[in-house]
């Protein structure tokens, strides 16, 4: 995951520093040195981590700090504010047209993903309950026009093309043909170069003029480090950008280009991809992402991917299951689906306070797990699946031959499930022998 080694050497620095009852400005100098370095080696840019170092430290010597009963924990909170506000300070919005359609221009290099993420965007939008229609402009790039559609019937969006035409005319059509369908977002997925030419940035001109978009976002690939910034800075210069989506920050990098991206170019990040399902896009928030990188979790984003994930009647409808003790390897597996949308477990676990990656990394999670349990359940018989009582070692021997596991992991899941169902029980009765109505969550949930 991004800045998993950037958060371990911070989290090194200041453990030294929370240590010690009071902080010499010597202490404050050695902890900023390794702070320094550790930025570095994330790929950030060394003016601006010469920058934040200097306002970092002028904050955290001063005498309210020094005199503090904690000085530690404040020279922390300091960081983290700074942080926050070399990425941006709070997240920055779509503008959205008075007067429809909306129009979003997706530009960048050849190979940063502006196809993928102009289907992400697609159904970002789709869920906020926008009618969007992506436009395919990269009429240069082989498949990309069949790339666009393939992306847009997984996303439910329809795709307005004219072939190999020019670039510009497809734009301004494509904007007609959704005033005229009534979709209130056009995308416009432009072409792009292995590198910033004259020839690229004369069409993207071109388009701009022409349709005059109310957002212009550069995608570029956080794999890329400081490549990532200078390009955001040269398109920037040249074109004028409003934005940034920055992808595969899931991947093994540094980091250097998010903290980065917005004090070298003055634009923010407004979105970031977190994987390669079109559903895979989040909404970057400085303060969130400062949090994370000091190792102080995300509880925020973890919420609302319950909120998007978890469907709220089902819930209600599985806590009163639970309290009348007619929850079924049916609703265990349903709830078992609804938690995988959330994401990886490890990704999930890596949000709550107090779990940095050194931590995660001694744990051994399955990721196979829950693919484990589906197969499991999925080869019983819909009577085994209401009542699980009657499957007798024959049938345990059956249901591990047909979902490709050991009878042990058959045992285990009926052993869970009893547990979860023994458990529920006795607090149904607890509640019930004070007077009181039982509210229960799944423990998913």
């Amino acid at each position: 995951m991004a800045f998993e080694s950037l958060t371990d050497k911070l989290q090194s620095a200041f453990k030294k520093l929370t240590g010690k009852g009071k902080l010499s400005e010597k202490d404050v100098k050695e902890a900023m040195r390794e702070v320094k370095l550790a930025l570095l080696e994330a790929d950030v840019n060394f003016i601006v981590v010469k920058d934040l170092i200097k306002k970092i430290s002028e904050r955290a010597v001063g005498s309210e700090i020094m005199e503090s009963l904690t000085p530690g924990q404040q020279v922390i909170k300091i960081v983290n504010e700074e942080l926050t506000t070399l990425m941006g300070g709070s997240h920055s919005k779509i503008t959205m047209a008075s007067k429809s359609p909306t129009i979003i221009m997706l530009i960048g290099l050849q190979g940063s993903g502006k196809t993928t993420q102009a289907g992400k965007l697609a159904y970002f939008f789709r869920k906020q309950g926008k009618n969007p229609l992506l436009a395919a402009c990269d009429v240069y790039r082989p498949a990309a026009i069949k790339q666009l559609q393939i992306v847009g019937e997984k996303v439910n969006t329809p795709v307005f093309e004219k072939g190999q035409g020019d670039p510009v005319d497809i734009a301004r059509e494509a904007i007609e043909y959704a005033k005229e369908n009534h979709n209130d977002m056009v995308l416009i997925d432009t072409a792009g170069r292995l590198h910033i030419d004259e020839e690229l940035m004369s069409e993207l001109k071109s388009i701009k003029s022409e349709i005059k978009p109310h957002e212009i976002l550069l995608v570029v690939d956080a794999m890329t480090g400081q490549d990532a910034v200078n390009v955001a800075k040269s398109f920037n210069e040249q074109l004028g950008i409003d934005g940034l989506i920055l992808t595969k920050l899931d991947g093994d990098t540094r980091g250097g280009a998010a903290l980065s991206a917005k004090a070298v170019t003055g634009k923010p990040i407004k979105f970031i991809g977190i994987g390669e399902k079109l559903d895979d896009l989040e909404v970057f928030h400085p303060d969130r992402m400062a949090s994370r990188i000091l190792g102080m979790g995300d509880i925020l984003t973890i919420i609302e991917r319950a909120q998007a994930s978890l469907d709220l009647k089902k819930a209600q409808e599985m806590e009163k299951k639970l309290r009348t003790q007619t929850f079924t390897l049916d609703d265990y597996l349903e709830q078992l689906e609804q938690v995988k949308n959330m994401g990886s477990m490890q990704e999930i676990l890596s949000m709550i306070p107090g779990i940095n990656a050194a931590k995660l990394r001694g744990l051994q999670l399955d990721e196979k797990q829950i693919p484990r349990t589906q197969a499991i359940i999925q080869s019983m018989t819909p009577q085994e699946r209401n009542n699980p009582s009657i499957i007798n070692a024959s049938r345990r021997k059956r249901i591990a031959a047909g979902s490709g596991t050991r009878i042990q992991d058959v045992n285990q899941l009926l052993k869970s499930y009893e547990d979860l169902k023994r458990m529920m029980k006795q607090m149904s009765s607890m509640t019930k022998s004070k007077g009181k109505k039982g509210k229960f969550r799944f423990p998913f949930m």
